[in-house]
């Protein structure tokens, strides 16, 4: 089963396009959208173990690190670049941003919220950094080195000019779905922005 967020992109992308996958882990997305939508393009994977599953996918894959940057791609190069649960691992997410628009018309950046309530609970009352299906990693091994919020992320849309085109927030339990319109950054789990120059 294809998770939620993923589901999202694929409806926001336009068939018959150029992706660039970033951190594309097994390739799964792009191959949806290469069977579904006709959509060519390539992933890029710093894994290995990920890169054997996308070539096992039939998926093209370069083993390339985020954090060096996307210099190897022209302007223009993709209709569409993105990048799905890495955004908090980059050392510098907002540098990565600038370069998925620069190879790219359009980008798509999908991030655990870290102001969701049952993080601010287990914090609050805990005293402890929450570990949860979402995030099952303590504090001392996680990938995860910038922890943002949705305003967080918008904040930093607007003091680029980035445009945001769609915001959608996901919530995989009952009181997340049945509150994360009203209150999203209080009860989204995932949010997904589509966004232009």
């Amino acid at each position: 089963m294809m998770r939620v967020d993923l589901d999202v992109i694929q409806n926001w992308i336009a068939p018959r396009t150029r992706v660039l996958d970033l951190g594309c882990g097994d390739g799964m997305l792009l191959r949806q959208l290469a069977d579904n939508k006709q959509v060519s393009g390539y992933g890029l994977e710093i894994d290995p173990e990920q890169i054997e599953l996308c070539v096992a996918n039939g998926v093209s894959v370069v083993e390339q690190n985020l954090d060096a940057g996307l210099g190897n791609f022209a302007d223009g190069s993709f209709d569409t670049v993105v990048m799905t649960q890495a955004l908090q691992t980059l050392r510098q997410p907002h540098l990565v941003v600038r370069e998925m628009l620069r190879v790219g018309r359009e980008c798509i950046i999908t991030f655990p919220n870290f102001g969701q309530w049952k993080a601010r609970w287990h914090l609050a009352f805990s005293g402890r950094m929450p570990v949860s299906d979402l995030l099952p990693y303590e504090w001392y091994d996680t990938p995860n080195i910038h922890f943002c919020t949705f305003r967080d992320f918008e904040v930093l849309c607007r003091e680029n000019s980035w445009t945001i085109l769609h915001r959608q927030v996901v919530s995989e339990t009952a009181v997340g779905r049945a509150f994360k319109d009203f209150i999203p950054n209080l009860f989204g789990e995932t949010a997904i922005y589509h966004l232009t120059r």
